[in-house]
């Protein structure tokens, strides 16, 4: 009898992370809301979040009735200040989810310490860190879960996906309880699906990526393709069908994914190493990483001067370069308010949304792309104080 390839995935997946439990999902976000409503958050309850995330890992806490806090980042690892959220978690903090921001760990002994002074959990987001190491650790390990994406712009892709993690086999059973609450995948949407993922593979190169962007976003928009986020994922109100399981067609991508994962991650630390020494020579900051942090980055982060320039300058000549986070809550310009942030509350996040831009390292970059990049950049320059 030919095995079960969820069942199969999640197990791979599982092992590959260093942990004992893993339930497949549609999207990460929908892991990351299990995960929360596994622990009980509710009305009443707030979390603790980066101020520099996506939209996306914002709305599951919002669906359940509770209230994000706003935590601001260091600037040179564009991770959770752990003073910033000492200074705002309160007696009504529930837990923190803590992001490890492009792939790097966050500083998980301050940030663990700061949470167990106040018996708060922490869930992990990993989203952009499959594969990177915190003193010998892989992330997602630390907290009491952790939660996935294999959305198109991680470090590999089943065209959507999520997972959600944990050691724990009781918090486990309650995650798999909200899977068995949540519809399966349509036929409609796993064929189509399947035709995105072989355009992407047939497609997309650095070359073409602005470009294939573009055509994406309004084949999305006419709803002739599966967008990342649907029109109504980018609202506070929890959209009709948005808890929905992983297709069987999915995990099976997976499961070849995960095989090639790690000659992935070798050539994303070989063009990281580019990046750091190229920048360097030309004087820039590159970003910090503390000796206890092994990261496998998803892309490369920097800072510059005209971040618009750098973009336009990008989509004339052909080279890749990513514009997140564009906002606090990328995508999300105004208002920010409808999801609890108030402008100037994060200044650093701000700062970073505004000069940085994402150099490529997915496997089709060549050394040659990547020095592209770094020459454009380097035209548009540092931002005034950061050589």
């Amino acid at each position: 009898m030919t095995s079960d390839p969820l069942r199969a995935y999640e197990r791979a997946f599982a092992e590959s992370v260093g942990t004992a439990h893993a339930v497949s999902f549609w999207k990460g976000r929908v892991a990351l809301y299990a995960i929360l409503k596994a622990l009980g958050v509710g009305p009443g309850d707030e979390v603790a979040v980066t101020g520099y995330t996506c939209v996306m890992a914002v709305n599951p806490i919002l669906y359940l009735g509770a209230r994000p806090v706003y935590i601001d980042i260091e600037p040179e690892t564009f991770n959770m200040d752990a003073a910033s959220l000492r200074e705002r978690i309160s007696e009504r903090t529930r837990l923190v989810i803590v992001q490890h921001t492009y792939g790097y760990p966050a500083d998980l002994d301050a940030l663990t310490k700061a949470a167990a002074e106040r018996n708060l959990s922490i869930v992990e987001d990993c989203c952009l860190a499959l594969g990177s190491r915190y003193r010998g650790r892989p992330v997602g390990t630390f907290g009491a879960a952790a939660y996935w994406s294999s959305q198109w712009s991680k470090s590999y892709t089943t065209g959507l996906g999520g997972m959600a993690t944990t050691g724990d086999p009781m918090l486990a059973q309650r995650i798999r309880g909200v899977w068995e609450e949540a519809s399966e995948a349509g036929g409609a949407a796993v064929v189509m699906l399947r035709m995105q993922l072989a355009a992407y593979r047939m497609l997309v190169f650095p070359r073409t990526t602005s470009l294939a962007q573009r055509i994406f976003r309004w084949l999305t928009r006419a709803g002739l393709v599966i967008g990342s986020s649907t029109t109504e994922e980018f609202s506070p109100v929890m959209p009709e069908g948005f808890l929905r399981r992983m297709s069987r067609f999915q995990a099976k991508v997976g499961l070849r994914q995960l095989d090639r994962f790690e000659r992935s991650a070798d050539h994303r630390r070989r063009l990281k190493r580019f990046y750091d020494e190229r920048l360097a020579e030309a004087g820039w900051r590159v970003p910090g990483i503390r000796p206890e942090c092994d990261p496998v980055l998803v892309r490369y982060p920097v800072r510059v001067r005209d971040k618009a320039a750098a973009l336009q300058a990008a989509a004339r000549s052909g080279v890749e370069l990513g514009s997140w986070f564009e906002s606090p809550l990328h995508p999300i310009q105004t208002p920010l308010e409808a999801f609890g942030y108030v402008e100037g509350c994060c200044p650093e996040a701000e700062r970073a949304a505004r000069e940085t831009v994402n150099l490529p390292l997915h496997p089709r970059v060549s050394e040659a792309a990547a020095r592209r990049s770094v020459e454009l950049v380097c035209r548009i320059g540092p931002p005034d104080d950061s050589r």
